[in-house]
């Protein structure tokens, strides 16, 4: 009966020793489990710079394409001394043009309601509306394409932007262009389906 009662007590001493954290054992077991848990949450951590770096991208693409509409104004649209673009739809074809007697600023293409044809034009009629260095806007009798660099498809002058050289200033919409003389405030505004001198 002795014995049993040693036994117990060795036992027992044995667990209260383990609960305790007496086992040499048990701080290597929770020092494993704290170092494994480190990486676990810096893991985490790593796409953050993806994230940070998303931003920072668009940030420089819209500078850029700022940049560049300002920059490329005169160049993209410049041939000799005259400028030349195409509306947005794709349906004028306009110029600030350099003559050796005026300037003017004009654009080509196909809008309605047309004026009556005057008597005096003996070729085409209504193909193209100009300001010119004096007067009110005004359609034009020409035979011919006037507003065109000659080099292919001239680049299209997005809505928004002012294209202002030679005195005069244009500007379009997704479906007009409007052109003024700088000096005198007279001008036009066409599109498609609408035409305006003034």
């Amino acid at each position: 009966m002795r014995r049993v009662s040693l036994l117990c007590l060795g036992v027992g001493a044995v667990l209260t020793l383990t609960a305790c954290g007496g086992s040499p054992d048990a701080p290597a077991a929770a020092e494993s489990s704290t170092t494994t848990a480190a990486p676990t949450t810096t893991t985490p951590e790593a796409p953050a710079p993806t994230t940070t770096q998303a931003p920072v991208a668009t940030t420089t693409e819209t500078t850029t394409s700022a940049a560049g509409t300002s920059t490329l104004t005169d160049v993209q649209f410049q041939r000799n001394e005259s400028y030349y673009f195409t509306s947005p739809d794709g349906g004028f074809r306009c110029g600030i043009v350099k003559l050796p007697s005026r300037t003017e600023a004009g654009c080509e293409g196909v809008t309605r309601p047309l004026p009556p044809k005057p008597d005096d034009c003996m070729v085409s009629w209504g193909n193209g509306i100009r300001v010119e260095n004096v007067g009110r806007g005004g359609f034009m009798c020409s035979g011919g394409q006037v507003y065109t660099s000659g080099s292919g498809a001239d680049p299209v002058l997005a809505p928004g932007v002012k294209l202002a050289k030679l005195g005069y200033t244009c500007e379009t919409t997704a479906r007009s262009v409007t052109c003024t003389n700088d000096g005198t405030g007279h001008g036009f505004t066409v599109a498609p389906d609408s035409n305006e001198t003034f």
